[in-house]
């Protein structure tokens, strides 16, 4: 009886050490591909095959093949780039690139660039293009017609990245900045329309001042030229009743001071002093 359970025990482990064999076998043979991911099967004998395995878990035989696992999903890149305008002026620019691999030529891309293919294409193929689109604006241009050259870029860009199996998804200019001298020159340039406009105002209202004079002198010309007439038609009858039209005017201003008083025509003086 004892002999017989040891049989069994012995059994049981031959048949369990075999499972854990089978299981290790079959676990180093399965790969899981995570989403937004896709992988590529190197195979020792073939080479890279040309099926791109999507997402979930699978097969492959080990030691003979190798799964090479890439991110498909969109990533952002920022490349800067130094450049120059048509008119000769330093451009710094930064590029901002969403991107993403075509699923269908990941075994191309692997083959040709490998595992860090942005990191060969985008930096070369960004300063490439733009520096051939720069070129041809000036550097006042390129921020008056800063939508004109951004879509420029994307078209030209767009085209040399399909060559390379990439697709860009957004390409937008996030700094644009010029060199020290092409500032120094911008500044001096609003100085100087400011001091112009200044200058525009000044004469503006020098003019204003000079047709308010001749308005002004008009209005005595013409007011000299009806006093002179109305003397030579009422002689002086119409100075003296101007001149009483002051007097009473003034009595009135005088009899509103109460510091002011009035002696008769005969008397000099207020009160009458002891001899």
């Amino acid at each position: 009886m004892a002999q017989q359970m040891a049989n069994l025990f012995t059994r049981i482990g031959q048949i369990g050490f075999g499972v854990a064999v089978v299981g290790g076998v079959v676990n180093s043979a399965l790969y899981n591909v995570d989403a937004g991911h896709r992988a590529v099967i190197f195979d020792r004998f073939a080479g890279v095959k040309d099926t791109v395995i999507g997402e979930g878990t699978h097969f492959f035989i080990p030691w003979v093949q190798r799964p090479v696992i890439f991110d498909a999903r969109t990533r952002p890149r920022n490349v800067p780039v130094n450049t120059g305008s048509k008119d000769l002026q330093t451009v710094n620019i930064t590029l901002r690139v969403l991107f993403h691999p075509m699923s269908q030529e990941l075994p191309r891309i692997f083959t040709t660039l490998g595992i860090d293919y942005e990191d060969r294409v985008l930096p070369s193929i960004t300063n490439e293009v733009l520096k051939a689109v720069v070129a041809q604006y000036d550097a006042g241009e390129l921020i008056t017609h800063r939508e004109k050259v951004s879509r420029n870029v994307s078209e030209q860009l767009t085209e040399r990245s399909a060559q390379f199996g990439l697709i860009l998804d957004d390409i937008s200019i996030t700094h644009l900045t010029f060199g020290k001298e092409f500032t120094q020159a911008v500044e001096l340039k609003q100085v100087a329309q400011q001091e112009a406009e200044r200058a525009k105002f000044l004469v503006e209202k020098a003019e204003q001042e000079k047709k308010a004079a001749i308005i002004s002198a008009d209005g005595d010309a013409s007011a000299a030229t009806l006093l002179a007439k109305s003397f030579g038609e009422a002689g002086e009858g119409l100075v003296e009743l101007r001149r009483i039209e002051a007097a009473e005017d003034i009595a009135y201003r005088l009899a509103k001071n109460r510091n002011v008083a009035y002696l008769p025509s005969n008397q000099t003086t207020l009160l009458s002093l002891p001899q």
